[in-house]
């Protein structure tokens, strides 16, 4: 299995320029492009990249949330991977035909908008690729799921200096013709199906990449450039948990919403007063199926 590059650059000043219409940003990804054949993990590589920026001189404080985002310093994308990493130290199973990608820039956050990145990553791919025909939703907290089943996930990965995000990784599993477990699904799977077959511009690997880096880019721009609140409500409005009955210590209760911190707000009803708790993420899956 190859990537054609030409064919990537193509699909991203087409697909890309309707995802993402900052053509500033766009037009730097060619040129910060990595392409390995096999990687321990793409974010690894995108670290390793991003360390060479260690030897600059620190950046000037900006406002908390910049006006205009400075991104990407590095784009990595594999093959596959050896040792692709998933939430809280979970291996993600990377063979050929997968799309394995990190991209790596410099922030320069106040901390604790460490979670913003996840939520506005997961919010900009998703809402990518339902823009291409494919309805994807979010499940809690960075899962990309179509009816139930997942389809890729997120992991950010961030240094912090002096309480500054001062660089971050976004890494980016998504299933295209790969083998998947019973809970997954990938996405030629779901282009061709026979009796529903879904019409979409979504046709190869490299399109895929190229509507994938431009979500990302188009989630970190909106969330710049509006905040984080306008970015909650374009979260939720695609979050596939809402409304889903959970069980919390022996009592049901409602998913009614996400925090900007990422926790998950559940309404508790039964054995009691009704009571908002919020549950942070890795303290409950919400399981698949």
């Amino acid at each position: 299995m190859t990537f054609d590059r030409s064919r990537f650059e193509t699909s991203l000043a087409t697909l890309g320029v309707a995802i993402c219409p900052d053509a500033m940003l766009l037009a730097v990804v060619p040129a910060h492009l990595h392409l390995v054949e096999t990687a321990t993990s793409t974010n690894q590589v995108a670290w390793e990249r991003l360390q060479q920026e260690d030897e600059q001189p620190d950046v000037p404080d900006v406002p908390d949330v910049p006006d205009v985002p400075d991104v990407p310093d590095v784009i990595v994308i594999a093959l596959q991977q050896t040792a692709g990493r998933g939430q809280r130290g979970h291996q993600w199973s990377s063979p050929l035909g997968g799309l394995y990608l990190s991209l790596g820039f410099t922030p320069n956050l106040p901390v604790d908008c460490g979670p913003h990145l996840t939520l506005c990553s997961a919010w900009g791919i998703a809402a990518a690729l339902r823009q291409q025909g494919i309805p994807v939703g979010i499940k809690w907290l960075n899962d990309l799921v179509f009816e139930g089943r997942k389809l890729g996930g997120i992991l950010t990965e961030t240094r912090i200096s002096q309480q500054r995000l001062r660089q971050a990784v976004i890494g980016v599993g998504i299933n295209w013709q790969n083998p998947v477990p019973p809970s997954g699904i990938n996405l030629q799977t779901i282009l061709s199906r026979s009796n529903s077959p879904m019409q979409s511009p979504v046709q190869s690997l490299e399109e895929l990449a190229a509507v994938t880096i431009a979500g990302l880019l188009r989630g970190y721009s909106t969330y710049c450039q509006q905040g984080i609140d306008a970015l909650m409500v374009n979260y939720q409005s695609l979050l596939i948990n809402l409304g889903q009955a959970v069980t919390i210590d022996g009592r049901r209760g409602t998913v009614i919403g996400v925090s900007p911190d990422g926790a998950l707000q559940v309404e508790l009803t039964s054995a009691g007063p009704s009571t908002q708790i919020w549950v942070k993420p890795g303290e409950l899956s919400l399981g698949y199926g």
